[in-house]
């Protein structure tokens, strides 16, 4: 592994700025802008979080007949997720956070694994770079590691997803080619510059909150602090080569409480954040327990975006839920359930603000869905529990059966694949497929988790996304363009249209 530091990037930023600041972005900030109604738009996204996620959060906290706060928002829409082939544009069924995240931060399909480069290698400019050159205030916001696919696509750009930092190699940042090799380096240098070095220099982004402290180095922290940004914590001892969580100070939720100025950067963990279940598990001693949540993160940098943006035209802020789908993909329903909630509460915060406000664009949506997230009826199995799958045959009328046929006699659980809730008795063995199941507020007060008598049944399809659709939710002026059925290019383009005519 090389550190390949500032050699490439002085050549890379000069590539970005021409980029950015060309034809590519005529017309952004126009004085019109005085005519329009919406000052700042707050993206939301639930990362992974599919439309059985929602529901499946909304019976698990406030009960069948209620909603959620993002279900309560007026327009309701949904969003197709599909990337497409490398150096093609044939689709790809099935997008990850990458791909989709460019996107609507850009406005082109590509790739999957691609941050900020259309199919064919080329960057793009994203809204979040669009809007800090019309002179808006601009923020990021993930629980993930701020380097990784859906914050990134916003402020970054890469061949590669894994090229992240803080050291390069050619497995992480280069293409790899049917034979084995690698791709030649491309002309533009950002492409094979790690995300965290980008995000230390660009400026593109004004308020940074979120994980990922390992990412970074002494000297991006000199070049954030030259940028002017106050920098929460520290990234470490520049007399070491690499840095350790010894060397480093991660943020906590005191010095985003009283952190201020119009640049702030923030990173409260080295990896991701710590997801809530977990976190609320752990004694008050644990240093996880200083995180602050989605909602706090958000809330304090609707403050700072919304101080700074008085002086000007507004913000843009972007806000990821990102766990719902590092957890769904380990098919943990339990902390799953508890990352909905915690970012539907970073959307009721959201809201707070706009209600008030009376300017902004609330948008609430996801990239994909993830690990094909399932309601079940209680008392019953799935396919992956059972020794076969049920009969195709109809008694009624034999033309309606499938080949070959199969009478379902075995279509009854394996008791080696389903010995128990994965949430209850069954939870110790780490081959078993049965449901996971939740109480609810419509469930008598002796119910538990983990038991027959709980009567939300969860699983999963698999261990990976899926392809379905997803759901959209928006409110205040103009949002009305996303109650429809959208591809996710299409929200570049009504987002750039509304705070960027």
């Amino acid at each position: 592994m090389q550190h390949r530091k500032r050699a490439w990037f002085g050549a890379a930023a000069a590539i970005t700025a021409a980029l950015v600041g060309s034809t590519l972005v005529a017309g952004c900030g126009s004085d019109k802008k005085a005519d329009n109604e919406v000052h700042n738009i707050i993206y939301l996204l639930g990362d992974g979080m599919g439309r059985t996620h929602i529901t499946a959060a909304r019976q698990r906290f406030v009960g069948a007949g209620e909603h959620l706060n993002m279900e309560k928002l007026p327009y309701v829409g949904a969003v197709s997720t599909y990337a497409v082939e490398p150096n093609s544009k044939k689709p790809s069924l099935v997008t990850d956070s990458a791909s989709s995240a460019t996107a609507w931060s850009s406005g082109v399909k590509t790739y999957n694994a691609a941050i900020g480069v259309d199919a064919f290698g080329k960057s793009v400019p994203t809204l979040m770079e669009q809007a800090k050159t019309a002179g808006y205030a601009t923020g990021n916001v993930s629980t993930a590691e701020i380097t990784d696919a859906t914050p990134a696509a916003m402020f970054s750009h890469a061949l590669l997803r894994g090229c992240q930092g803080p050291t390069y190699t050619d497995a992480t940042c280069l293409v790899k080619k049917a034979d084995g090799t690698f791709e030649p380096a491309p002309a533009d240098k950002t492409l094979i510059t790690p995300i965290a070095e980008q995000i230390a220099r660009n400026n593109t982004a004004d308020v940074i909150f979120g994980g990922g402290m390992a990412r970074f180095e002494p000297d991006d922290q000199k070049a954030l602090t030259d940028n002017g940004y106050h920098v929460l914590g520290n990234m470490g001892d520049p007399a070491l080569k690499a840095q350790t969580a010894d060397s480093q100070k991660v943020a906590t939720a005191a010095d985003l409480k009283t952190a201020s100025g119009d640049k702030v950067i923030g990173l409260f963990n080295r990896g991701n954040l710590t997801v809530t279940n977990a976190r609320n598990a752990l004694p008050d001693s644990a240093p996880q327990k200083q995180e602050p949540t989605l909602a706090d993160m958000t809330t304090k940098a609707i403050d700072l975006l919304a101080s700074k943006g008085k002086n000007g035209k507004g913000f843009l802020l972007q806000v990821e839920g990102a766990q719902i789908d590092k957890r769904s993909h380990a098919n943990d329903a339990a902390q799953t359930l508890d990352e909905v909630k915690a970012f539907d509460d970073a959307v009721a915060a959201a809201m707070d603000f706009a209600k008030k406000d009376g300017h902004t664009q609330v948008i609430v949506t996801a990239d994909h869905e993830c690990a094909g997230f399932n309601i079940i009826e209680k008392n019953t199995f799935t396919n992956a529990e059972a020794v076969a799958p049920p009969t195709n045959v109809d008694t009624g009328n034999s033309a309606n059966n499938s080949k070959p046929s199969r009478d379902g006699k075995e279509n009854v659980k394996d008791p080696a694949r389903s010995n128990g809730f994965i949430n209850g008795s069954g939870q110790e063995d780490p081959k078993n497929f049965a449901p996971a199941t939740f109480r609810t507020p419509d469930d008598a007060a002796e119910v538990k988790d983990g038991s027959p008598e709980a009567s939300l049944w969860l699983t999963y399809l698999s261990g990976n996304h899926t392809g379905a659709d997803v759901m959209i939710y928006a409110y205040g002026p103009g949002a009305d363009v996303f109650a429809a059925s959208q591809d996710n290019t299409s929200l570049y383009t009504k987002m750039h249209k509304a705070l960027l005519p």
